[in-house]
């Protein structure tokens, strides 16, 4: 007969999460589950700022594992197996009650799988779904070796794991859902969306080799909208890479304002009329605050070469995921010029059917992403609970 532990002994969870997003996720996920465990509670491994505030002491500073591309994967491979063979090592020295990933496959899940195999006790959980549905979908069933349950950030991920014969996978949430106040406009930033000049975002991404491959030919783009009509340009970005940005739209033809950090980001979401942006999750959070957009991405040629080989999916933005219908123009590789841009985001600032087309299907995302009366942090460490409790002996 299954015993069940006392709760006054406590718990030990493991958390991995190397990125920023991941670690937002595991903050709010180990508030919850200090609510519901109390002070017994012990966290321990990897995070960034938000984690380290809830109690974790990180193995290492996440910035360790800031790499885009597989050229620059390569070029730092040593480094990164060096961090998965100290993270393995010290999981299995805690032999927590709970790890849970987060985030980063090509490393958290070289770690479970580590773990798996030495310790098969220690239940796994995965909060935020590799890409199955998009690429390399033979994960999912490899998974279900090493994952005990899976936490979905999209609402139609669940049904991608039953088809592909995956661990068992629930749609929790995405935080964005818990964050609509501060997307969406009040009346008078209504307002500003639909007056003369009207604000457009430019987002050309969250890292820095993603902002060298956009920076060049998002301002080619915007220099060519700006002969046709009038706009008042915004880039957010993020303080660490404020510097970077500066100095990249210096030429450009078009100078936009900084926002900084993310309640400047927030707030200028609230007044824009359209958006250019690099594809990825911003394009949901987008779609969400009702910003119509033009979407684009451009990488290096040997990276290009295998995903081209790679994408099982006629789209790689979000929202048009989520909404079940390829909404939202995209411009990839070679398309990705700046007259293509410059030409559709024409046609999304004015009031042309692509851009009600996108505004009424933005209306639908509220019911395809509610998650009822419960947060996705709620509903995230019910299931870690839950799954704990079950390889309790």
């Amino acid at each position: 007969m299954m015993q069940v532990r006392n709760p006054a002994i406590g718990r030990k969870i493991f958390l991995i999460a190397t990125e920023e997003s991941g670690d937002r996720l595991g903050a709010a996920l180990m508030k919850v589950l200090r609510q519901r465990l109390g002070d017994a509670v012990r966290f321990s491994g990897v995070g960034g700022r938000a984690m380290t505030r809830e109690g974790i002491d990180p193995l290492f500073p996440i910035e360790d594992l800031s790499i885009m591309g597989f050229a620059a994967v390569v070029k730092q491979l040593p480094k990164i197996l060096q961090l998965i063979r100290r993270t393995t090592d010290a999981v299995l020295d805690e032999l927590p009650d709970m790890l849970v990933i987060i985030d980063s496959p090509d490393f958290t899940h070289r770690v479970a799988r580590r773990v798996r195999a030495r310790k098969p006790e220690i239940p796994i959980v995965n909060y935020v779904s590799p890409s199955v549905w998009a690429w390399r979908p033979g994960r999912a069933q490899a998974m279900s070796s090493y994952v005990d349950h899976v936490l979905a950030l999209l609402p139609f991920e669940p049904e991608e794991y039953r088809k592909l014969n995956g661990p068992p996978c629930s749609y929790v949430g995405h935080p964005l859902v818990e964050q609509l106040a501060s997307l969406r406009p009040n009346e008078q930033e209504r307002a500003r969306r639909d007056a003369a000049p009207p604000v457009l975002l430019v987002l050309p991404g969250s890292r820095r080799s993603e902002i060298r491959h956009h920076l060049a030919l998002f301002g080619a783009a915007l220099g060519e909208l700006g002969k046709r009509t009038g706009f008042e340009l915004v880039l957010p970005t993020m303080p660490h890479l404020e510097t970077m940005v500066r100095e990249g739209v210096a030429a450009w033809p078009v100078v936009p304002t900084i926002a900084v950090g993310e309640t400047e980001k927030r707030a200028a979401f609230r007044r824009a009329r359209a958006a250019l942006a690099k594809s990825g999750t911003v394009t949901l959070e987008l779609a969400l605050s009702g910003i119509p957009m033009v979407t684009a991405y451009r990488v290096g040629a040997a990276e290009a070469f295998i995903l081209r080989r790679a994408i099982r999916v006629s789209s790689v933005i979000l929202a048009n995921l989520v909404i079940g219908d390829e909404i939202i123009p995209e411009f990839l590789q070679e398309d990705c010029t700046p007259a293509n841009l410059a030409q559709a985001l024409g046609e999304v600032l004015a009031d042309s059917p692509g851009r009600l087309r996108q505004l009424v299907a933005f209306a639908t995302l509220d019911a395809k992403m509610s998650t009822g009366d419960q947060p996705p942090s709620v509903r995230a460490a019910d299931i870690v609970l839950a799954t704990m409790g079950r390889r309790s002996g």
